[in-house]
């Protein structure tokens, strides 16, 4: 399979073996489109501190059909349109642990979904499994502005927590109307919030 490989001039694709299911619990998806984040950046400078191996293929966020499912796997099988975040999604092919992904909803298309897995889990997991947040408890988002943190507040909005959020760049969260309660230490950005 074609994958795109770290090597001392960046970033080459290379034809390297198939992924395939190692254990149990893993899917193997047929990629169809592949996020790009800060960890992938580092990978492809060989930083393997988020999971890449030198040689193999760099990546973390990938969306795509499952074409095979391990003996251990629960709910997913074969046709299922998944979102998913493992090590080396920047290939034809993928292969992770199911608990890290999730079925892509009717009417999201591949390129949005590969976007969410790492955002999705990192803040439902702040949020709701650690967090415990319940309906009408007060949430502060910093760094609201960042990928994460707008997921954070969509999150925290869908719950009905009432949220603070501090961001240097409060025009993203005015476009996504999550800019109520919005603090910035900028104070031309401060006046003009709340001149609005």
């Amino acid at each position: 399979m074609k994958a795109g490989v770290a090597s001392p001039n960046g970033v080459v694709v290379r034809d390297i073996p198939q992924a395939k299911i190692n254990k149990p619990t893993d899917i193997l998806v047929k990629v169809k489109a592949i996020a790009l984040n800060r960890a992938d950046l580092g990978a492809a400078k060989g930083d393997t501190s988020h999971g890449a191996s030198a040689g193999g293929p760099i990546g973390s966020e990938y969306s795509g059909d499952v074409i095979e499912v391990g003996s251990g796997v629960r709910d997913f099988k074969p046709g299922d349109r998944v979102m998913c975040h493992s090590p080396g999604s920047h290939a034809e092919y993928a292969a992770g642990d199911y608990g890290r992904a999730m079925k892509i909803p009717d009417g999201m298309g591949y390129e949005q979904a590969a976007t969410l897995p790492i955002g999705l889990n990192t803040l439902h997991n702040a949020l709701i499994t650690n967090g415990r947040m319940k309906r009408g408890e007060a949430v502060m988002v910093q760094g609201a502005s960042s990928g994460v943190g707008i997921i954070g507040l969509q999150v925290a909005k869908i719950m009905g927590a009432g949220f603070g959020r501090v961001s240097e760049r409060p025009d993203s969260l005015i476009d996504r109307d999550l800019a109520d309660g919005l603090l910035t230490r900028d104070p031309r950005r401060a006046a003009k919030l709340a001149a609005e």
